[in-house]
């Protein structure tokens, strides 16, 4: 036997609102214990040069979504906020050029200005011969972080000539709260 419950609004005890429908299908989450919060995804904007065989910080420095005001576009840097530990799903891409061939890249997602805890989150890339000059290197984790944990990205390339990060919506940085885990 199958039923059908029409409601428009779901509270709890305190007759806070859970969840609502506007009657058209579409519904609001407002209960933050349901919601994949804090979250954030910022790009590259504009153009940044790698200098060769040097970690460089990269400054993803224009915000797509940012719920908490948790990333600071200036330092590139992620700071989980107050009362928001927990399990995140953090990720980079970054799409860049070398001026000339060049033996490996490699980005790291640091926590708390190290790679020291965090050493198992990079990714390398080496070109084959004759392959072009522009590549992507990107990682994804999920992290136990808590609240002031900050993260930032960072790039090493080791070759001849510049190596320049672009500034498009394929160098990004984001990461999430993970509900339920």
């Amino acid at each position: 036997m199958a039923g059908i419950l029409k409601v428009d609004k779901y509270q709890d005890f305190n007759g806070n609102d859970i969840m609502t429908s506007d009657g058209a299908g579409n519904i609001t989450v407002n209960a933050a214990a349901l919601k994949n919060t804090p979250a954030f995804s910022a790009y590259l904007s504009s153009s940044q040069t790698v200098t060769n065989n040097v970690y460089t910080k990269i400054i993803f420095n224009s915000e797509i979504v940012d719920t908490n005001s948790a990333y600071d576009t200036s330092t590139g840097r992620f700071t989980v906020p107050s009362g928001q530990g927990g399990k995140y799903m953090v990720y980079h891409n970054i799409l860049a050029d070398a001026s000339t061939s060049f033996s490996y890249a490699l980005t790291k997602t640091y926590k708390n200005g190290s790679d020291a805890a965090v050493n198992y989150n990079h990714n390398t890339i080496q070109p084959e011969a004759g392959v072009g000059y522009q590549f992507n290197v990107n990682s994804s984790v999920i992290w136990d972080l808590s609240a002031g944990d900050y993260l930032e990205v960072y790039l090493r390339f080791v070759g001849s000539g510049t190596l320049i990060a672009n500034a498009t919506y394929g160098c990004v940085f984001g990461a999430y709260k993970i509900i339920g885990a």
